[in-house]
């Protein structure tokens, strides 16, 4: 395949040359004639209507048939998007078509690999009860998902008759479940156990907020919660028949970390990235605690009041400080955004990692809220390619999504924004150790060095001050997701260290002329999309994704 050549991509000509470049008429084509751009969102849309499978009995069919149906059709797909060359196309469209490749190869790793219908319970979670901070669900879900938190109570009429008719799917989906989990995952199939608990709970809450419903409703929800206790139960039945393991192993998660993700690196590269940033992060700590050390310890927040007050100067005192120091463009959207989000007080014997930070600093981690930028971002700016406009497949964003959340709340700091914090310098180090700590145990767990309460205990045991609790559900429900979807768990350290390396390459290539706000800007405009084609796009640099092609589908 060629590719154009690498060149200078200056701002103004990316931010202002993007529309011009993806709004293509769609013109026919001869069969002789080489495929143009135009052709490539009309295959998307045809990817996409295709990737959900058929209904059965109302629900999603993931039974084996079915599947292998799936599979036999995307290698269809996959030959027409190969008979495409986008060589010759500007750089953002062909980073385009690659966008496409890495999700048809997110289902081809999940229908030869993953396989999350055959072997994940959790899969089969069905009620949503809050929001994800990322584009789309992480971790592998079923395509009749519940988002509850869409919903406002009381219920509206044609509300009730909605929620009715999506409950109606949770019990014809979990009898073909018991059918179709035949896989021999173990601690995936015990962590699945109490992940349909959850929905047992979320359903009887809902249960009593919708109390008075009309009978559709209030029959739907009774169906869907008695499914649901017989789905665990019969989970409890099958579980001592359940004896191997759960990790993909380190082949299959480099060729889904490079194929998949698009990130040009390895198992044995992102455990010595993240073991260099563990180190890194704790020694970094200890030097700040010696520089603070005649320093009043920080006061964690005390009441309701308190923390309300707090969060809101800290969104305040953020945004002031982004637009003085010229750091990154300010939007409408981003304050709304951020004070959507600003949580609520906890008891101290209920706090889990993050409530612990905010506790201490809310600002630390509303550093992390980048996430609810993209989000309010893809819905006031819609991205001009149709490709980028809403979530990609198969958690394709994570590295870039996470990454950039976690990267700011280091950058922020080092730009200034706790000079007169000192302690809350070492709040960002402690961030810093959790995330290299869990993503390293969520390595060795996939390549099945660790079990997965040797990858949790891992977590805890290299997350400072004790602050990673064992008796939380946090420790659980992130150490499951990473299992459940290889490359989550590391994506958080990966995808920072390439925004920081593209923010070296960016400075480097514009010198005198470089400025913060514009390569935020950039990199926003991008979209949420792996950081290797973001790179490309703004450097004209193509050599990661040659060595990624060089690797093969």
């Amino acid at each position: 395949m060629s590719f154009a050549s690498p060149r200078h991509l200056a701002a103004g000509a990316l931010t202002f040359g993007l529309l011009g470049l993806f709004l293509v008429p769609c013109t026919a084509r001869s069969a002789e004639a080489p495929a143009g751009y135009d052709a490539l969102p009309a295959l998307f849309k045809e990817w996409r209507a295709f990737e959900p499978p058929l209904l059965r009995d109302g629900a999603p069919d993931y039974g084996v048939a079915a599947m292998a149906a799936q599979h036999a059709g995307l290698r269809a797909l996959q030959a027409r998007l190969r008979a495409i060359d986008p060589g010759g196309w500007p750089i953002p469209q062909q980073v385009d078509y690659h966008l496409v490749r890495a999700e048809m190869n997110g289902l081809d790793f999940n229908h030869r690999v993953l396989r999350p219908w055959e072997r994940d319970p959790a899969f089969y979670l069905s009620a949503w009860p809050e929001q994800s901070d990322t584009p789309a669900h992480e971790g592998p879900t079923h395509h009749a998902v519940i988002d509850l938190w869409t919903y406002t109570f009381p219920l509206s009429a044609a509300d009730e008759a909605k929620l009715a008719a999506e409950l109606g799917t949770i019990p014809p989906l979990l009898r073909q479940a018991r059918q179709n989990l035949t896989g021999n995952a173990r601690e995936l199939w015990l962590a699945g156990i109490g992940t349909m608990r959850d929905q047992v709970a979320t359903l009887e809450d809902l249960q009593r907020r919708t109390a008075g419903a009309g009978p559709a409703l209030t029959g739907a929800l009774g169906a869907a919660l008695q499914a649901t206790q017989g789905f665990v139960a019969w989970l409890e039945e099958q579980a001592p028949t359940k004896t191997g393991p759960s990790g993909i192993g380190k082949e299959n998660y480099t060729w889904a970390l490079r194929n998949v993700h698009l990130i040009p690196m390895t198992w044995e590269d992102e455990v010595r990235l993240l073991q260099r940033e563990l180190d890194r992060a704790h020694a970094a700590l200890r030097l700040e605690e010696q520089r603070n050390r005649n320093l009043p310890p920080l006061a964690a927040i005390a009441s309701p009041e308190e923390f309300t007050r707090r969060g809101n100067e800290a969104v305040t005192r953020y945004l002031a400080f982004l637009q003085q120091n010229e750091i990154l463009p300010i939007r409408p959207y981003l304050d709304p955004a951020l004070r959507a989000r600003l949580g609520g007080f906890v008891p101290l014997e209920s706090r889990n990692f993050f409530h612990i930070v905010t506790h201490y600093e809310p600002l630390a981690l509303y550093t992390h809220f980048y996430h609810w930028w993209d989000i309010a971002r893809m819905q006031a700016e819609p991205h001009p390619s149709p490709i980028r406009r809403g979530p990609l497949l198969f958690n394709v964003f994570a590295a870039r999504s996470e990454g950039l959340a976690t990267g700011v709340e280091e950058m922020m700091m080092h730009a200034g924004l706790y000079d007169d914090q000192p302690r809350v310098r070492e709040i960002v180090w402690i961030m810093l150790a959790q995330r290299a700590a869990r993503g390293l145990g969520s390595l060795y767990v996939q390549a099945n060095d660790f079990t997965l309460q040797q990858g949790r205990d891992y977590h805890v045991e290299w997350t400072p001050r004790g602050w990673m609790r064992k008796d939380l559900d946090l420790l659980g429900f992130e150490q499951q997701l990473y299992l459940r979807q290889p490359g989550y768990g590391s994506s958080y350290i990966t995808g920072k260290y390439q925004i920081e390396r593209l923010l070296t390459e960016r400075s480097h290539q514009l010198g005198a002329a470089f400025k913060l706000s514009d390569f935020f800007a950039e990199l926003d405009a991008a979209g949420v999309i792996p950081v290797s084609l973001i790179r490309w796009q703004m450097t004209g640099k193509d050599d990661e994704i040659r060595a990624l092609l060089a690797d093969g589908d």
